[in-house]
């Protein structure tokens, strides 16, 4: 018997100027099953899911659902057809608990003052019976509260609170998750998520916000849910947990439709595969049916090998020492704890671990942009053979030094690259100070500049950019940015377009392709494929392993634990700031990572290259 159909799409397009983001899409989505959707950047699948969910409303087509048309214009409207969707960034207010989060914004109970005095007057009006044994003539008498001054005393003073107590209800927020408390517990209960609906989000790790987002939308009664690369933060221990919670929700009757690039998950956890291309709708599979190189095939139009070719690191040398690293944030927390590694040339030295554990502050560290409250970051000058101490010095003096820090931050239009400028501009961001400076004696110019040459090992030509005169030279900066265009098959209309235009796929690929070409002898990357699909995250990785040939000593930050065994040579974990385990990558399994990361195993770990 075939399942009922809970949605179902017919023609659906969405453009955005020119820009044709969806079109003619047809798609549909049966109650009880898991629908994965594939697609590279830009095919359209999460703005697809955002029709669903409210966010945009469609240029052409329809939405049915359960064989009925609707018409979805806001995420309210998404409510009311019972469709709610999870977000890769979650929507929670840090100082509530997670009870206070699931039922914020929900409609207070009205409460009537008028209805309420009635009640109290009727209630001290209606008659009670009494025997007196004294009577023998009448001995049941009728009283009522309001027979006697204090009685009616009693009912004033009760009618007069009611504006206060009033007041009280809408002033004291705590009221209603009180009286909701128990209908969330149960949702809960019934999925079998383990969370403490008690706890403050600030408390929470990743896993358990993620947790308090699906109970969410449970809770307002979806029976349609969309979940946006649900597994991109978690580790393997956590996201076996929610696979066990989506099958629980699959044998309820529930439609659950993923946005993933997971091809392993999406093998393991769907029932039927959705693909898209270009905004069309490729075709759709049964996961029984098909393979990763096929679905892969689908994606990108051509077959793509999906390897990882690791070589072996060829006299590998100490490049960057860092002993006893410690840092304290503004709020007094210790994000970074002892923190000891070598990172070596000609190989890949990944970091695992869940977010927030001090990845970021680690690389920011190293980079210049924080100072460290304690330890040493020693960077040894494969030209000069000098040690330098990076520890106490600027960005721009650890530039001065020769030392190429290359840097693809986790935030990166906050700090890597200037969303109102072109492609072009951006790639300028890296070189514009080794040109001239307008209005200065000519001589000391020359002068500095001879010096500066002297400091400063040289760039690659493509990726310098200085005055000439009056007027800035765009002429490399261009070539660069038009190779980085074509090399990363960036989707853009030309290098003079904005960057905040480009989706966050194309965005990760300019940065990380600037910083690739400036030539580093150390490359730092966090997170350097988050948003990427599959075949562009593989461009990513060549790129990486040609920098590890090149003898460049890279650190990658990366949340994928099977990327990470397959394309590092060494793993180092970190829980709460602290290193619990430094694994041969060539060895290492994912379970045992994950337990590292959430500092489960019984000891820490250490396991170091013969020298």
């Amino acid at each position: 018997m075939s399942k009922p159909v809970a949605i179902q799409l017919k023609g659906i397009s969405k453009y955005f100027g020119e820009v044709v983001a969806n079109k003619n899409v047809d798609l549909t989505v049966y109650r009880g099953e898991i629908l994965s959707v594939l697609g590279e950047n830009g095919s359209g699948k999460t703005t697809l899911m955002n029709m669903l969910s409210g966010i945009y409303f469609p240029d052409e087509g329809q939405i049915f659902i359960d064989g009925e048309p609707v018409i979805i214009r806001s995420p309210r409207d998404a409510y009311k057809c019972k469709i709610g969707m999870v977000h890769q960034h979650f929507k929670l207010v840090d100082v509530f608990t997670a009870i206070d989060n699931i039922i914020l914004g929900e409609d207070m109970p009205r409460y009537s003052m008028h209805e309420h005095a009635a009640e109290f007057k009727a209630e001290a009006n209606a008659p009670h019976y009494v025997i007196d044994n004294d009577d023998s003539e009448a001995p049941v008498k009728t009283v009522r509260q309001t027979d006697t001054a204090f009685g009616r005393f009693k009912l004033a003073v009760k009618t007069a609170f009611l504006p206060a107590i009033k007041f009280a209800k809408k002033a004291k927020f705590n009221w209603l998750p009180r009286k909701r408390g128990q209908a969330v517990f149960d949702v809960a209960e019934k999925y079998g998520f383990e969370i403490d609906l008690k706890k403050k989000i600030y408390d929470m790790s990743v896993s358990e916000k993620q947790t308090v987002e699906i109970i969410k939308v449970l809770y307002r009664g979806a029976d349609i849910l969309i979940l946006d690369e649900p597994t991109a933060v978690l580790t393997p221990q956590e996201t076996e947990k929610l696979f066990q919670v989506l099958r629980n929700m699959r044998e309820d009757g529930k439609s659950i439709i993923i946005i993933t690039h997971k091809l392993n998950e999406v093998m393991e956890i769907s029932d039927r595969v959705a693909v898209l291309r270009k905004g069309e709708h490729i075709a759709t599979v049964k996961t029984s049916e098909t393979n990763p190189a096929q679905l892969t095939e689908m994606m990108v139009g051509h077959k793509t090998e999906l390897n990882i070719d690791r070589a072996e690191p060829v006299n590998p040398e100490d490049r960057l020492v860092v002993e006893g690293l410690s840092l304290v944030n503004r709020e007094g927390v210790k994000v970074l704890n002892d923190i000891s590694f070598t990172a070596r040339s000609g190989e890949i030295l990944g970091i695992a671990g869940i977010a927030g554990s001090g990845q970021r502050e680690l690389l920011e560290t190293i980079a210049g942009l924080i100072r460290p409250n304690s330890g040493g970051i020693e960077y040894n000058d494969p030209k000069t053979g000098r040690q330098e101490n990076l520890v106490r010095k600027s960005p721009a003096q650890i530039r001065e030094l020769g030392v190429r820090l290359s840097f693809v931050p986790e935030d990166r239009l906050g700090m890597g690259l200037v969303g109102n400028m072109d492609i072009i501009d951006n790639m300028m961001l890296r070189s514009y100070k080794r040109g001239k400076v307008l209005f200065v004696d000519g001589k000391k110019q020359k002068k500095a500049a001879v010096q500066s040459e002297q400091q400063k090992p040289a760039l690659k030509p493509k990726s310098s950019a200085h005055f000439d005169g009056f007027f800035l030279d765009r002429k490399r900066p261009k070539q660069l940015a038009e190779n980085i265009i074509r090399d990363l098959e960036v989707v853009t209309p030309s290098s003079h377009t904005p960057v905040r235009r480009l989706s966050g796929g194309n965005i990760q690929k300019v940065l990380v392709g600037r910083e690739i070409a400036s030539a580093p002898t150390v490359l730092m990357a966090a997170y350097p494929v988050r948003g990427l699909d599959i075949n562009s995250s593989y461009t990513i990785y060549n790129l990486l392993n040609a920098q590890k040939e090149n003898g460049v000593a890279v650190i990658y930050v990366g949340e994928d634990l099977d990327v990470l065994v397959e394309l590092c040579d060494r793993i180092m974990v970190i829980c709460a700031g602290k290193v619990t385990g430094i694994l041969d990558g060539r060895k290492a399994k994912k379970e045992e990572i994950g337990l590292l990361m959430t500092d489960s195993a019984t000891h820490t770990q250490e396991v170091h290259d013969a020298e």
